[in-house]
């Protein structure tokens, strides 16, 4: 990829800062600074992470620089921008700034009987809509299980509801959807809601539980975050009380449908 030096250069400059980038990534700094300063090339691997970051595909890095700048800023939807479906967002953009900024997020899935799901999420407005950027560490060291995902979406809020839809970036692509509820005007720490989405350990059996998100800043600790993601048990004491009590309630059972169906 002759390009390739140059081309990361111009995506890291779309970024608060290289080392927010690296954080976001899970890279290390000094590493990425080879990358950059054309000392070493970024591993198959480490340079779809990069990519997939930036919603782009690793072989776009390798575009001429003018094509570059054009796909990094028009990513390939694969719908019109005109289209009815887009028109849903973002509702009431007001409403939803309130609530700009980096969640960590909760909830029950069938992939993790018994447990809690955490992971983090960003809402931030872009070009007058709001995107939803989501992260997930999974890891399962008895049975060999690593797993980090990244989601891409766009929320919208009608009738004190936000409505979020994301797809899962990478080669094997999932849509999820999540309702969320603001109790009310001087309560934004947590949005309690549904998630909708497909398991990745039980045959992509859709699925539905309770789901909750509390805001932790515009600009917190990155790493930190991230490392609180992971299945928890509902006893841990990495769950704040509302979590707990929202999640192990009787009611919050994860509803399945069953294979047979």
């Amino acid at each position: 990829m002759p390009h390739l030096v140059e081309n990361l250069k111009i995506a890291c400059a779309t970024q608060r800062s290289i080392s927010h980038l690296c954080r976001a990534i899970d890279i290390n700094r000094q590493q990425f600074n080879r990358y950059i300063n054309g000392q070493t090339r970024p591993s198959a691997h480490n340079l779809a992470r990069i990519a997939d970051y930036f919603d782009l595909d690793a072989a776009d890095f390798g575009l001429a620089p003018k094509l570059f700048r054009e796909r990094l800023r028009k990513p390939a939807l694969g719908v019109k921008e005109g289209s009815d479906l887009l028109k849903a967002f973002p509702g009431n953009l007001i409403a939803l700034r309130r609530h700009i900024g980096y969640f960590q997020t909760y909830h029950r899935s069938p992939s993790w009987p018994g447990l809690v799901v955490c992971s983090c999420s960003r809402l931030i407005e872009q070009g007058g809509l709001m995107h939803v950027k989501s992260m997930e560490r999974l890891r399962d060291p008895g049975n060999g299980i690593q797993q980090f995902s990244k989601y891409v979406g766009l929320a919208a809020f009608y009738r004190n509801r936000i409505f979020v839809t994301e797809r899962v970036v990478g080669s094997n692509s999932m849509l999820s959807q999540t309702i969320l509820l603001p109790f009310d005007e001087h309560q934004r720490v947590y949005l309690r809601g549904t998630t909708m989405g497909v398991s990745w350990r039980r045959e992509n059996l859709p699925y539905a539980s309770r789901m909750i998100w509390r805001h932790v800043g515009t600009e917190p600790d990155l790493r930190e975050l991230l490392s609180r993601c992971g299945p928890l048990p509902l006893s841990s004491r990495q769950l704040p009380p509302t979590v707990r009590s929202f999640l192990a309630d009787p009611s919050a059972e994860v509803y399945a449908v069953p294979a047979e169906y």
